[in-house]
């Protein structure tokens, strides 16, 4: 697909826009591009005179130019960043967004389908489910994903299969000129399947600023499970910008564990959880450990539509030097929604006097039935604790990492998968020794 420099990046995407339309695609497709490349222009990117976007500036990203639809080169592409130590698993590689089926591992499974996006519309779990979830919410960035989206991955999980071990997604980002990448994913579990997904994001070395708009939908039908675990540990050049739109069904199981670490200089990620059924249960874990001028915002909406339902959220952000932390929750209790039960919890410890945390946990119930309850603590770190291990022989780097480690055992306790687990906790002791 050929490239397209201009001098705005506004300009470059409606030109990317009208080359789309000369691509064959079935009908129903080109439709919904148009309605989302349409609702893009009429609002534009978001500024922070948006309350959901007050404290995340997108003006420093959107007002360069990029390269769109880049070819990708795959000589010689290293994704040893994102190994984890002790875990077997089934592994796909996105460069750019782009599926790489040469550094790509997936031995056949029976009942399990895996295609680049662009080869799935005659799937019918596509034709079903594509742009019918993420596409409903009141994020343009997702509108602007739907229309120009050339890349991704598709994943289907047939009724009863349970995947014999993890997946683990690597996208890498990869390019000596600036670039902008949609990337679009689509992860359906019909009923009684079962499937960890762990996804790593990674930088090569000489790879220019880019900026990512990712979009991920993921339909969990009934009495499906699905562990999902996302590993931020790319380089600063990288900027991303997320949206997970998680649709439930009856008796299943979805629990996401966001991890972002030093790095990307721009993280900004919606995480969705629908529940649309009754007896469905959801748990949305993060831990962010944050530096340099690193800029990570959280923004979750967990949406309890029907009765008897359990969530429970914990997000935990450790800002360093002068970066900055957002976390906004929102956990809605529709009046249908009796007999639910939901949990919301933000602790941030700052460490550095420059570091920032912004925080808002927000309940809005239409019940009267209900157990629910949400709050925050906000903290320094602890100078009297660091000073009690001290005066006990601990030198003063392995103090720090056993309380920022006390601090963030909590979440990291709740990893399903112990290999995961370990790599976690050592990146967050990798992240403060460097201080």
């Amino acid at each position: 697909m050929s490239t397209i420099v201009a001098d705005s990046l506004y300009q470059q995407i409606v030109t990317s826009f009208k080359e789309l339309e000369t691509i064959p695609e079935p009908a129903s497709l080109t439709a919904i591009r148009q309605a989302a490349f349409e609702r893009f222009q009429q609002e534009g990117f978001p500024t922070v005179k948006n309350e959901e976007w007050k404290y995340t500036n997108l003006h420093s990203l959107t007002n360069t130019s990029y390269v769109l639809n880049t070819d990708v080169a795959v000589d010689d592409i290293d994704t040893s960043k994102a190994d984890i130590p002790d875990l077997d698993a089934h592994r796909i590689v996105l460069v750019n967004g782009q599926y790489v089926l040469a550094f790509s591992s997936l031995e056949d499974e029976i009942g399990l389908v895996v295609k680049p996006i662009e080869e799935a519309h005659a799937e019918p779990n596509f034709q079903k489910h594509y742009a019918q979830h993420a596409d409903k919410s009141d994020n343009v960035m997702v509108q602007l994903n739907t229309a120009l989206q050339t890349a991704g991955v598709y994943i289907a999980v047939a009724k009863n299969k349970v995947v014999s071990k993890p997946i683990h997604i690597v996208h890498v980002a990869s390019s000596d000129e600036s670039f902008f990448a949609q990337t679009r994913n689509l992860i359906v579990l019909e009923q009684h399947a079962e499937v960890e997904i762990v996804e790593s994001f990674i930088t090569l070395d000489g790879t220019a600023k880019n900026l990512n708009n990712k979009v991920t939908e993921i339909v969990v039908e009934e009495n499906a499970k699905m562990q999902h675990y996302y590993l931020q540990v790319s380089e600063a050049v990288s900027n991303y910008i997320h949206h997970t739109e998680i649709y439930q069904e009856q008796h299943s199981l979805y629990n996401n564990y966001n991890c972002n670490l030093p790095g990307a200089s721009f993280v900004r990620h919606n995480i969705n959880v629908r529940l649309d059924a009754e007896q469905v249960e959801s748990h949305l874990y993060g831990i962010n450990l944050t530096s340099g001028k690193q800029f990570v915002d959280n923004h979750t909406i967990v949406d309890h539509m029907k009765p008897h339902c359990e969530s429970y959220e914990w997000y935990k952000n450790i800002p360093q030097d002068e970066s900055t932390a957002v976390f906004n929750g929102k956990i809605f209790v529709r009046e249908d929604a009796q007999k639910t039960n939901a949990f919301q919890q933000n602790n941030n410890m700052l460490i550095g006097d420059k570091s920032t945390v912004y925080t808002k946990p927000q309940l809005e119930i239409f019940a009267d039935d209900v157990k629910c309850s949400h709050g925050c603590t906000m903290g320094q770190f602890d100078d009297e604790a660091l000073f009690y291990l001290r005066a006990r022989g601990i030198g003063e780097e392995s103090a720090r990492i056993l309380l920022v480690h006390a601090f963030a055992f909590d979440v990291t306790s709740r990893f399903s998968n112990e290999a995961v687990r370990s790599y976690v906790e050592n990146l967050v002791a990798a992240g403060l020794e460097s201080k």
